[in-house]
């Protein structure tokens, strides 16, 4: 064999992955696990934006870590910052008006379930001409 060909065979047979390291996933993997998670059903859920951080111009994404019964109603001790924006008080806004919330509940296998599921809250600056809140 030919010397210059063989680093070349070797690079080739290092860089290689075997066949059955590969993981065909479900084009959509919920149905086949008949669960569908709580919607949102209230277009306005009534955050209130922190004056002080809106003046400033400050923006944020809080997500929450909610759960709702079979009626799909939040369980207000349960609700938990799940990842923080930066600021205590979108956090805490957030987590106030999370009682306000109202979903459709869960449902597993076509019927209602409680639930545990991640709600992200966008704290967003209007478009220039916009009104405050």
């Amino acid at each position: 064999m030919n010397r210059s060909i063989v680093p070349v065979l070797i690079l080739l047979a290092a860089c290689s992955k075997p066949k059955s390291s590969t993981v065909s996933l479900p084009a959509d993997p919920l149905p086949s696990r008949g669960f569908e998670p709580p919607v949102m059903i209230l277009p306005d859920p009534g955050v209130e934006y922190p004056p002080a951080l809106f003046d400033q111009g400050i923006e944020g994404k809080v997500v929450l870590r909610l759960f709702t019964d079979t009626a799909g109603h939040i369980l207000p001790e349960s609700t938990r910052v799940a990842e923080s924006s930066g600021f205590p008080a979108l956090d805490s806004a957030a987590v106030n008006a999370a009682p306000r919330f109202v979903f459709s509940p869960g449902r597993s296998n076509g019927a209602p379930a409680a639930t545990a599921f991640l709600q992200p809250i966008h704290f967003r600056h209007p478009p220039r001409g916009g009104t405050t809140p």
